[in-house]
């Protein structure tokens, strides 16, 4: 895990009453599941909904894709997951965006640093959903 990354995300990110509690849950092995957990079925009170935009339910994996180049994503992205064989690594944005997506569970795909993400929630019916976090 990357502590400087991971702080990045939540400051840009997660509301601001939150972001303490959830930099100290990412950080601790025995939390990281309670800050994961946030993004399952609360993702829109631990997220800014201000820097939510909402991508449709039946979207490909590669559209997300070329709208994360199209707003200037770096070829490799660091990933927040439920997943843990992706949990907390750098991966090429289309190999993360294709790992999240298969999963259908709880990822933050940062492509630039506090700036532009992917963030998709748990699936509970039909399509997980999904947003483009950008500041």
């Amino acid at each position: 895990m990357d502590k400087k990354i991971e702080k990045h995300i939540v400051k840009a990110f997660f509301n601001k009453r939150i972001q303490e509690r959830a930099m100290f849950e990412l950080a601790s092995p025995k939390k990281r599941l309670d800050a994961l957990s946030r993004l399952s079925h609360n993702y829109n009170i631990t997220l800014n909904e201000k820097y939510m935009i909402k991508i449709e339910d039946d979207i490909e994996e590669e559209i997300i894709i070329k709208l994360l180049k199209d707003n200037g994503a770096k070829s490799t992205c660091y990933i927040i997951s439920w997943d843990k064989d992706i949990d907390g690594k750098e991966l090429p944005l289309d190999i993360a965006i294709k790992q999240s997506f298969n999963k259908r569970m709880p990822s933050i795909v940062s492509c630039i640093s506090g700036e532009l993400a992917y963030f998709q929630a748990e699936q509970e019916y039909r399509s997980p959903p999904r947003y483009i976090l950008k500041r």
